[in-house]
């Protein structure tokens, strides 16, 4: 698979100011909200050498242009359209960003997401005589029924995905697993959205800010995908066999008093320690005071979490998606729903301590070498400039 590179030798085009446009779901509404961080992050570094203008199709709740670093963002408040009724609003979407090419001629428009995104920026990129890129980067290309959760349950994301797969100057996506889902539609190239280095670093933790003698830590919203019922019956078969163990969660949602109940019918509700919504910049010294990051989704197009705590010098033991499985060794990957296997992995991560921190090193040089943030803005002006 085509990996964009990261090296010096990518630049030779890169130094010139590009007009870029970016459509995607939702974004920040301040620089203080930390909508898609890793999104924010991107756009706040290439707004530094180019004219970026970001096109939000559902978040914020409200029609609105606003700066946000050196970029402005037109939102267009879409969040309660549903169905046919989408249609229009892509169109909208489409007639602004030929509106402001108008302005000011685009370079590229570059799509995270297939489906609402991916068609706005290929169909007006083609009407403008553009080049478009369209990075896979969440559930558009799955369908979980069980859950209710991905875009290819609905006849529309399949034909919205489809058509921006098929369109696009260049696709990409942020692990193999989710580029595989792709094929034979399109055949990605693998160009991750990093992560900031200088946030997330090396560094002395706070035993404390955890529960536990060895903490381990869940970073995720609490959602169907992210399948937390399967992490807990894992962790009741973990805190058998290391008593002083506790399992940090750190995340909200719909699912939480559910969990909770969950933890108390297992016999783990003393060690199963709930922490709620943690602002991002805040997250660093959680990754630094645990002793080992845990993930169980069914799907993950990336996983940022792993990353951040990689970067921190905490390896993963999750499920077989995402990043989890493009860096193993650095990682432990086990099958997805399979309690025991996640706790088998869990168990082994912790019988070494010396190889468990080991791994964590040797997740960071591999973040620092694959998924920073600065590694990410090479990677895509090299492209743009192509």
């Amino acid at each position: 698979m085509e990996r964009w590179g990261w090296g010096p030798s990518a630049l030779s085009d890169a130094s010139i100011a590009m007009n870029i446009g970016i459509v995607v779901p939702g974004f920040s509404a301040s620089e203080s909200d930390w909508c898609i961080p890793a999104l924010l992050s991107l756009v706040r570094d290439l707004g530094k050498s180019h004219r970026v203008r970001v096109f939000a199709l559902r978040y914020p709740h409200k029609r609105a242009s606003y700066p946000i670093y050196d970029s402005m963002v037109e939102a267009f408040g879409g969040a309660r359209v549903r169905g046919l009724a989408r249609l229009p609003l892509l169109l909208r979407a489409i007639a602004a960003i030929r509106r402001e090419h108008g302005r000011e001629p685009f370079d590229v428009l570059h799509a995270f997401w297939a489906d609402e995104p991916g068609f706005v920026a290929v169909r007006a990129a083609r009407s403008l005589g553009v080049s478009s890129v369209v990075t896979l980067l969440g559930g558009e290309l799955v369908s979980l029924p069980e859950i209710g959760y991905g875009g290819r349950r609905s006849r529309l994301n399949r034909f919205l995905a489809a058509s921006a797969l098929a369109g696009a100057s260049h696709v990409t996506a942020g692990s193999t697993t989710l580029a595989s889902l792709a094929r034979p539609r399109a055949t990605p190239s693998l160009l991750p959205i990093g992560v900031d280095l200088e946030r997330f670093s090396l560094g002395e933790g706070s035993p404390s800010l955890l529960a536990g003698k060895t903490r381990l830590l869940h970073v995720a919203s609490l959602v169907p995908v992210k399948d937390q019922r399967t992490l807990l019956q894992a962790f009741a078969r973990v805190s058998h066999a290391i008593p002083d163990a506790a399992l940090n969660v750190v995340g909200s949602g719909p699912l939480e008093n559910e969990l909770k109940s969950l933890s108390k019918a297992l016999g783990v509700e003393g060690r199963v320690v709930f922490h709620g919504a943690v602002a991002h910049h805040e997250l660093p010294s959680y990754y630094r005071s645990a002793d080992l990051a845990v993930m169980s989704s069914l799907h993950e197009a990336q996983h940022w979490v792993t990353l951040e705590a990689a970067a921190c010098g905490r390896t993963t033991v999750g499920t077989r998606v995402g990043v989890v499985a493009d860096l193993v060794p650095a990682t432990i990957a086990v099958p997805c729903a399979d309690p025991e296997a996640l706790a088998s992995g869990i168990l082994d991560a912790l019988s070494d301590r010396t190889r468990l921190r080991a791994l964590g090193l040797l997740a960071r040089a591999e973040v620092v070498k694959r998924y920073s943030l600065s590694g990410t803005l090479r990677a895509l002006t090299a492209l743009y400039a192509a």
